[in-house]
């Protein structure tokens, strides 16, 4: 069995979280080894437990990759795991990315510039006509806005995405022959033609309490930052802007009428620190780093790393220096720089935001030709 399928085989596996199949992929050395080891090895692993374990033993027999990929193809889908080199990049570096995405549409090296929008299902006008004007201009600026289908801001964000000429993805919260709202069909097969409605729960799968607060993680992942738009304070777009907090994304909130039960969420965001915005321009100043600028006289050349008008951490530090050096291949950069894939794919991650290095196809990385001194 192939590290891909491994992958896909153990998405399918209930009781068996990310966490615990990156622990024991770590342990056994590669997550096809978690299909050969005997009982006794994985029990032996610290920090999974043994009702994991259990839930582990008794389905690796059974399943079956290959099956797994005609029904994703079934629904006019595919499969992409953490061992494909199109697996979203910023998604990889989290705390518990899902093993394995069914993707209908395209994942595109351009959605690494993402901004979620996400607000309550109850929305007002106001709450739609801002998240559908705002994901318009982030769309005309050159982002993919991410969200998750559902009623309210989430489908007035994916409409002014479209609107707007760019891209988009929807993540479910169930499985793609179980999408909810039942009657956003319409609206996910545009969404599959301008960017892609992904999911991790296998066919079959049906929505419910649980599956959407987790599949959050996905949407905070996959962004550069998230957009609350009207929300109670113990919603699920909160906990998004949450988990965005934690994995180190900027948090967004548009405020809202003070006596609004649906201002609540996004004013407490304020008062903790997230960015006010009142227009795009408040969400482009933040990553104006990534905006094209007008093209210079004369092309500049890299300088060499310490030329750099940035403070760089060591990690940071030892990346550029082995980039300059000619490792380029991301498996001789992570050798070089004594880093494992998740941790280096966040150390690349900032420095691609800084512009300092640049993803090439591949898995390849480059200094960035365009930054001088002066930028």
């Amino acid at each position: 069995m192939t590290d891909r399928e491994a992958y896909i085989a153990l998405n399918g596996i209930d009781d068996l979280g990310p966490v615990s199949i990156r622990t024991l992929a770590a342990a056994l050395g590669s997550p096809a080894a978690l299909f050969e080891a005997p009982a006794a090895a994985l029990e032996r692993v610290p920090g999974v437990g043994a009702e994991r374990v259990r839930a582990l033993l008794a389905r690796r027999e059974a399943v079956d990759p290959a099956a797994a990929e005609r029904r994703a193809a079934r629904l006019g889908a595919r499969i992409v795991t953490l061992a494909d080199p199109d697996y979203p990049e910023p998604l990889r570096a989290i705390h518990d990315p899902p093993s394995a995405l069914y993707v209908r549409g395209t994942l595109a090296p351009e959605d690494r510039r993402a901004v979620a929008i996400v607000g309550s299902r109850r929305s007002t006008w106001y709450g739609r006509s801002m998240a559908d004007r705002l994901a318009f201009e982030l769309a005309r600026a050159g982002f993919t806005v991410v969200s998750g289908l559902a009623r309210g801001i989430d489908q007035a964000a994916h409409e002014g995405a479209l609107k707007g000429g760019g891209r988009t993805l929807a993540v479910l919260g169930g499985a793609l022959d179980r999408l909810y709202p039942p009657d956003a069909g319409p609206l996910a097969e545009r969404i599959a033609g301008a960017g892609a409605v992904l999911t991790e729960y296998p066919p079959g799968r049906a929505p419910d309490r649980a599956t959407f607060p987790y599949r959050n993680r996905i949407v905070s992942g996959m962004s550069m930052g998230v957009l609350l738009i009207e929300g109670d304070t113990r919603s699920g777009a909160m906990i998004t802007a949450e988990r965005a907090a934690e994995q180190g994304r900027t948090v967004f909130a548009v405020p809202g009428r003070v006596d609004s039960p649906a201002s609540r969420g996004p004013h407490r965001l304020l008062r903790d620190g997230a960015r006010l915005v009142e227009d795009v321009t408040d969400i482009l100043d933040e990553f104006s780093f990534l905006l094209p600028r007008e093209a210079p006289a004369r092309p500049a050349a890299a300088p060499a790393p310490a030329a750099y008008p940035f403070s760089f951490s060591d990690e940071e530090r030892r990346v550029v220096d082995a980039v300059a050096e000619g490792h380029e291949d991301i498996d001789a950069l992570s050798r070089a720089v004594g880093l494992d894939a998740a941790r280096l794919s966040a150390v690349l991650l900032g420095l691609e935001l800084k512009r300092v290095v640049r993803m090439q196809p591949g898995r390849r990385v480059e200094l960035a030709v365009a930054l001088a001194p002066e930028d």
